[in-house]
């Protein structure tokens, strides 16, 4: 089954049809800078043109980097606030011209990468945190999803978490490796005081250089790898969620 999945961020706004059997990309993926302010007509009017690139109007996944109940925004840190409240699977749909399943942006990642990638067979606690524009969180329990965590908003030293711990955050103010790697593993040590998981999977664009961070995290306990589906895996998770193939509908 094709499905096509689309990857709604901070910084871009990327898609490719996808082949839920293998969770490959059956092309390309196109990519267009999210709009800024990330308005619910703006945003929409890129989805409709990423569909309109692959001519297409079949089913379709979306992520949206927020809590996400029923395909409707409840929460919208790093895009316009005007989402909450917004339908947005009806939104893209009536764009498109076709059904649109939306999830969570790392919810979708985390279910790519543990049918596809890092955590493939893993059955005991996995956390997936991808560091990009903020900090998102996937955790399952069981090979199952517990949606909309959102962990990146919790508070360390009075602040977001992600306003320290993501990788926006480490270019905004210049950290090199050690300083923001301190930053890091503070956040997961936290983390792990919470949810004691067996593995921590590290995704966001900042994981292709993760042999010059995650050897520093020696605070912390449980195993941590970086997915290894990087940036296609919230296309193909959404992909996924879309066919039914995923715990995240």
């Amino acid at each position: 089954m094709h499905v096509l999945g689309i990857d709604i961020g901070g910084t871009g706004i990327k898609g490719a049809p996808v082949d839920i059997a293998t969770g490959q990309l059956l092309t390309e993926r196109k990519k267009i800078l999210t709009p800024h302010p990330a308005t619910p007509e703006a945003v929409t009017a890129v989805v409709k043109e990423l569909a309109a690139q692959f001519d297409w109007s079949g089913v379709t996944g979306a992520t949206f980097p927020g809590v996400i109940t029923g395909g409707t925004v409840r929460t919208a840190a790093n895009v316009d606030t005007a989402w909450i409240g917004t339908d947005a699977a009806s939104a893209f749909g009536e764009a498109i011209g076709g059904e649109v399943t939306v999830l969570n942006d790392a919810d979708a990642a985390g279910v790519a990468e543990m049918t596809f990638g890092a955590g493939k067979g893993e059955r005991g606690t996995v956390l997936m945190l991808t560091f990009g524009t903020g900090v998102g969180s996937a955790l399952f329990a069981g090979g199952v999803l517990v949606p909309n965590t959102e962990f990146g908003h919790i508070e360390i030293r009075g602040k977001d978490a992600e306003k320290r711990a993501s990788e926006h955050a480490k270019e905004t103010h210049d950290w090199g490796w050690k300083d923001w790697s301190e930053r890091v593993e503070e956040y997961m040590e936290h983390m792990e005081a919470l949810l004691s998981p067996d593995l921590i999977i590290v995704g966001g664009g900042i994981s292709k250089d993760s042999d010059k961070w995650v050897p520093r995290l020696k605070g912390v306990r449980a195993r941590i790898v970086p997915a290894t589906m990087h940036n296609d895996a919230g296309i193909v998770g959404a992909a996924m969620a879309a066919s039914g193939t995923a715990t995240a509908r």
